[in-house]
């Protein structure tokens, strides 16, 4: 009888699933491709305070803009927490638009000697104004060409900008919304792989 006893953990090992003890973190599909690199996560700044940019918005004076909320800071933080626990490979530095809320998420989340300023992102902001038609497209075309080159293979690009007017470019999103770019080489456009907002993430990471 005590040596039934001894052999009953073994016997239950045996005829459990294994599937049963691996961790979510490696089994979603779109985690392990992205663990590969080469592709583009498009992320949207973190909430930001209320109000409105001034119209003599200068880039060098946060005072004359909408920064970064303590929510969105926290946003941020955990958006950082949450890649590095998912394993996922970034291309440092990341990108970031130079206004001070989206330079502020990036170093948030990644640190800011890993953030560098790319002013092509502020492009994405001038389409929230009252732009003409030619304009827009023009931008529209711009970001294509951009977001189209192929990454390398073993990270992916990080982008910190901004949401797009509804219906043009990659649409409305959300605070520390994620939109994931598959590229596809020059003159051949990209691939909107999946959209993911910052709960998402936190789930994916085990973090909520």
């Amino acid at each position: 009888m005590y040596r039934l006893f001894m052999l009953l953990p073994f016997i239950f090992l045996l005829i459990t699933p294994l599937h049963s003890y691996a961790s979510p973190l490696s089994e979603d599909p779109l985690i392990n491709d992205l663990r590969k690199g080469g592709y583009i996560l498009y992320v949207r700044h973190g909430e930001a305070t209320l109000g409105e940019d001034q119209q003599d918005l200068s880039l060098t004076d946060c005072s004359t803009q909408r920064n970064l909320s303590a929510r969105g800071m926290d946003q941020a933080k955990k958006y950082g927490e949450a890649i590095r626990k998912l394993h996922i490979p970034v291309n440092f530095p990341v990108e970031s638009s130079p206004l001070c809320r989206t330079v502020q998420t990036a170093e948030a989340a990644f640190g800011k000697p890993n953030v560098t300023v790319n002013e092509f992102w502020m492009n994405i902001y001038e389409l929230s104004k009252n732009i003409n038609t030619e304009d827009a497209q023009n931008i529209i075309q711009a970001f294509k060409n951009e977001v189209e080159r192929i990454t390398p293979n073993t990270s992916n690009r990080v982008i910190i900008a901004h949401s797009f007017p509804q219906g043009m470019g990659l649409g409305d999103i959300p605070y520390m919304g994620t939109v994931i770019l598959k590229p596809l080489g020059n003159h051949m456009g990209y691939e909107i792989v999946k959209r993911l907002t910052l709960e998402d993430v936190l789930r994916l990471a085990e973090m909520q």
